[in-house]
């Protein structure tokens, strides 16, 4: 059942065992920052795994909650690194799974007034869904003077490097409407960066907003199941037929258990196995629910497993 409480897991898996697992499943879900690439590098093994898995006739598709680039924009990138057969269909991304929501599950009838950047205002335009114009910010301007839209029916957070007091004013007027939809990318909390810093993410932009509103939001990226269910919806992926590898526990392998799908977690990015193992003999049933089924190095681990 999905989101059942799992009893065991985080298995090292390698070679004929992955291979197994692999030719079990027809569906193969990647997450991308910390699995196939690291900034502008390619994780190595990653573009011959993605090619191979597609020449076995996999379905291979591209989860991540960074809203901060259109799909088009992502296909630019995996050419860029090498990848030379991921098309646009592919790929999941927050912004674009919060564009299908609002159009095709909210049925939204009105703009949306979006937090966020180039990446959710593209993906919206390009679904068709009418939202307020970013504006420039008149100096001295306050939520007392400033003009607010009367057609406003949704309100939609995601990562915005201009996030700023008055933004977070006009949503949280927007809201004190209880029809008007309150809306996040996803609840991805931080980000690393180089240097060994962080910044801030879409989930702490929507806690600010949650705590001004007394509202919570509708989480739309990893590890809410509306990711997955936008993939059947366009390409009738089934649950037990698919396999999640994610780098994070509590955004890709929660994702993948709240969904019921098989979960694997790669040492590339920003878990550790030894989170993984503390999950484990947690009495907490969500950290319990973030335990991957297995436990890979890196994806060159599938290389091995699919040339064996």
């Amino acid at each position: 059942m999905a989101g059942a409480l799992r009893s065991r897991g985080c298995i090292k898996i390698r070679g004929p065992q992955l291979r197994d697992l692999l030719d079990s499943k027809c569906n193969i879900l990647f997450d991308c920052d910390g699995v196939i690439w690291e900034g502008e590098k390619a994780i190595p093994g990653a573009i011959d795994v993605v090619s191979l898995l597609k020449n076995q006739g996999k379905n291979v598709f591209f989860v991540t909650n960074n809203c901060t680039r259109p799909r088009d924009s992502y296909v630019q990138k995996f050419t860029r690194l090498g990848f030379t057969d991921v098309q646009k269909r592919d790929i999941f991304s927050s912004a674009y799974c919060s564009a299908v929501y609002l159009r095709d599950f909210a049925n939204l009838k009105g703009k949306v007034y979006v937090i966020g950047g180039d990446g959710v205002y593209k993906e919206l335009r390009e679904a068709g869904v009418s939202f307020v114009e970013s504006e420039p910010e008149t100096p001295g301007m306050t939520i007392s003077d400033c003009p607010l839209h009367t057609d406003v029916k949704a309100v939609l957070v995601a990562y915005d490097e201009d996030f700023n007091f008055l933004k977070l004013a006009k949503a949280c007027c927007y809201l004190r409407d209880s029809e008007c939809l309150f809306i996040a990318s996803d609840p991805d909390p931080w980000h690393p960066v180089r240097g060994g810093r962080v910044t801030p993410g879409s989930g702490s932009l929507t806690a600010a907003l949650e705590t001004a509103t007394n509202r919570k939001a509708i989480v739309i990226g990893k590890p809410s199941r509306f990711m997955f269910e936008c993939i059947t919806s366009q390409c009738g992926a089934d649950a037990a037929q698919s396999l999640m590898v994610g780098d994070r526990l509590e955004t890709d392998i929660l994702f993948g258990t709240n969904c019921g799908l098989s979960t694997v977690l790669t040492l590339t990015g920003v878990s550790k196995i030894e989170e993984a193992q503390a999950n484990l003999e947690s009495d907490c049933p969500e950290k319990q629910n973030a335990v991957p089924d297995y436990v890979v190095d890196s994806i060159g681990d599938f290389l091995l497993a699919l040339k064996a």
